[in-house]
């Protein structure tokens, strides 16, 4: 992890507290971290470990029995996965946000409480490779007769998809029906909320599919959401979070009072059991 943790020398072994880990374990664990490359997936298995060692060696400090318990899909946890989920809920504790906490979070963020704006549009599609710089220019230069045809007979909007789109879509004059967010690219969906209800694009619109001339037939603005329906999932969000920053605490000091070689394991940064 940039900046967290880093394996000072290729050679030397990671050591806790005097027990080292064995760099098979460590490359076996780089399987569970993507990364851009194998040496950050090392660190990042590296700092997992170093952090699940020092979570198990308090566990046993403080003479904790394993107790593992089964999940849904009938697994069972190790020893070790006890020892560490009962460590935590031992030592790390947080309260749940009240409704007051709640509340707060939602009126200071409504953006992120509102529904997504629905629109209803048509489009047409022509095929336009942008790797192949020829096909694309013809195919821009037909684009753009088809959007000059429009102003002068946006009428003729279904009737020209019927014949030149090469989206499924056609057959239904290039109705794609209701659209949200998400649904479509993101050059696609930010020509949607540049346009007015009943207009059509005075430019053709480029994504990796090719060029669309898009008419906005509709649009439905987002609403926010009440309270009532996004509480509890507002209450997950604090408390998750509080959780995390109060499981980084505890392992910071667990490592501040650690000796620990191999990796540089700075402890003021965001260290969380993988």
């Amino acid at each position: 992890m940039a900046g967290s943790i880093r394996l000072v020398q290729a050679a030397q072994p990671v050591i806790v507290n005097g027990v080292t880990i064995p760099r098979a374990d460590i490359s076996r664990e780089a399987q569970h971290h993507p990364a851009p490359n194998a040496a950050a997936a090392l660190e990042e298995a590296a700092r997992a470990l170093v952090v699940r060692e020092l979570l198990l060696q308090e566990a046993r400090r403080l003479e904790l029995q394993p107790d593992p318990v089964e999940d849904e899909e009938g697994r069972v946890e190790t020893d070790e996965e006890a020892m560490i989920r009962g460590l935590v809920e031992q030592e790390v504790k947080t309260p749940a946000p009240d409704e007051a906490t709640c509340r707060r979070y939602y009126d200071s963020n409504r953006l992120r409480f509102m529904s997504p704006d629905i629109y209803e549009a048509a489009h047409i599609l022509i095929q336009a490779p942008q790797h192949e710089p020829e096909v694309f220019n013809l195919a821009m230069t037909q684009a753009e007769k088809l959007v000059q045809m429009l102003r002068d007979k946006p009428e003729s909007f279904a009737d020209l998809a019927k014949l030149h789109s090469a989206c499924s879509s056609a057959e239904q004059g290039g109705n794609l029906g209701q659209i949200s967010s998400g649904q479509t690219t993101p050059e696609f969906e930010a020509a949607l909320a540049d346009m007015a209800p009943g207009t059509i694009t005075e430019t053709p619109v480029t994504t990796r599919y090719g060029l669309h001339i898009i008419k906005l037939e509709r649009k439905h603005e987002g609403k926010l959401l009440p309270f009532e329906a996004v509480r509890e999932r507002i209450a997950t969000y604090l408390e998750v979070a509080v959780e995390q920053r109060a499981m980084a605490q505890y392992i910071s000091i667990l490592a501040g009072r650690s000796q620990i070689s191999g990796v540089d394991l700075n402890a003021a940064k965001s260290l969380l059991v993988q």
